[in-house]
């Protein structure tokens, strides 16, 4: 019995299944993808905090060199003090504007252009023949500060695939090291060649610019492309009214002062206070200091990622309240109990910061720029007016006198009790 066209299709089917092709959304395939895009994404946190390991770099030379200027230009402290002040207060001013202009506007080359405007501060400050000219170079570094910070850690916070408080310690770490690194160098090159031999850093800020381009790119391919965008999570709210939001950045900001005010007066004073107490040298002096900067970049390294496993609040109020018996101490022990007190507050507030940055950025999901720019706007505002009024403090008591005033800083630490406790409400 003949079976027709159609019975021996049928009969062919069976005999010879049809492939199976994966669709496209299938796990198989995008395995190799997904493994390229996160090695990619950590280049680019690791280029941002590279990055921010120069940027810093260059911004700590400036407070570094600041015995040789007070010697070389005939300055009292709080003339030293104004330096800062200009430097950290013209940061402190734009970063909330670039911040919350480039919410808006994304524009990923404004990384290597305000690195720019730091390389031509740099060499204005190496030939530099008056006052007015080192506030002029001081403020267009601060210029390069305030597009830097807000879009780089916008940046970081994109390429953190969801781990916020790790991205941003790594991200903040490379600016610690930075800092630290700056007294060692102006030690070695500054201090013993002279003003003019700050010029030799601009190579590092032309390294900066070239690191930004990359990142730039970038950022312009995988999130302002139709159909390439990447990012680690969607916006989650917190639950909270509007009024506990307010309150809650408001004690944020209230811990940052606290942190900032007493972090500035070891800064910009550290190295006098070594060399008129225990009569060490300039460059004994800011080998100390860098001491003190590298405690700092170990406790900013270490504080995103306990943020992310213990919780926000709980690292910040043990970073901060957890310094005040050391910062009592400090001002009445030996140079070798300095050194090491110094160290333990260091690291102990250097970690609150990373954490108190991802806390706001997680209390206003959405803007990212505008609420890194606040805080790194407010961190450097608040260092340059405490810098200048911890110099006019000290040209009419003394150094010592202003640490045993900021010891009693830490302890406005209690107020983290107020902080609300965000996982919870997400929950």
């Amino acid at each position: 019995m003949a079976l027709g066209d159609a019975g021996h299709a049928d009969i062919y089917r069976r005999a010879h299944p049809p492939v199976q092709i994966p669709p496209v959304n299938s796990p198989v395939k995008p395995a190799p993808l997904a493994t390229t895009a996160e090695s990619t994404v950590f280049a680019v946190l690791a280029a941002a905090s590279v990055s921010h390991f120069l940027n810093d770099t260059i911004q700590s030379l400036l407070p570094a060199i600041y015995p040789v200027l007070k010697d070389s230009y005939a300055l009292s402290f709080a003339q030293v003090g104004v330096i800062t002040l200009v430097f950290q207060g013209t940061a402190s001013l734009l970063q909330p504007v670039v911040g919350l202009i480039t919410d808006k506007r994304p524009m990923p080359y404004s990384l290597p252009i305000g690195m720019g405007a730091s390389l031509v501060g740099l060499l204005l400050l190496a030939v530099a023949h008056s006052y007015l000219v080192l506030l002029i170079a001081a403020a267009l570094v601060g210029i390069g500060s305030s597009v830097f910070h807000p879009e780089a850690s916008r940046i970081s916070r994109l390429a953190s695939g969801g781990r916020y408080g790790f991205a941003q310690s790594f991200f903040q770490v490379g600016g610690n090291a930075g800092s630290a690194l700056g007294p060692l160098l102006a030690a070695a090159v500054v201090v013993p060649q002279g003003q003019g031999s700050l010029a030799w850093f601009s190579l590092v800020a032309l390294a900066a610019i070239a690191v930004l381009w990359f990142v730039g790119a970038w950022y312009k391919r995988n999130h302002l492309m139709p159909g390439r965008r990447v990012t680690s999570r969607k916006i989650v709210p917190t639950g909270l009214s509007n009024t506990r939001t307010v309150v809650a950045l408001t004690i944020l900001a209230v811990l940052v002062f606290s942190k900032y005010i007493y972090m500035q007066s070891i800064t910009s004073y550290y190295t006098f206070y070594t060399i008129t107490t225990f009569g060490v040298s300039v460059q004994t002096s800011q080998v100390l200091l860098f001491v003190f900067l590298f405690a700092v970049a170990a406790g900013t390294f270490i504080g995103g990622p306990l943020g992310d496993r213990f919780g926000r609040k709980v690292v910040i109020w043990a970073s901060i309240l957890g310094v005040l018996p050391f910062t009592l101490i400090l001002p009445h022990v030996g140079l070798v109990g300095t050194v090491i007190l110094t160290a333990i507050i260091g690291a102990g507030l250097a970690s609150a910061f990373p954490t108190i940055v991802v806390f706001a950025q997680e209390l206003l999901p959405g803007k990212v720029g505008m609420v890194s720019g606040i805080f790194f706007g407010f961190a450097f505002g608040i260092s340059g007016i405490g810098a200048a009024a911890l110099g006019a403090l000290a040209d009419v008591t003394s150094i010592g006198f202003v640490y045993n005033v900021c010891a009693f800083l830490p302890a406005i630490g209690l107020i983290t009790v107020f902080l609300p406790n965000i996982e919870r409400h997400r929950a």
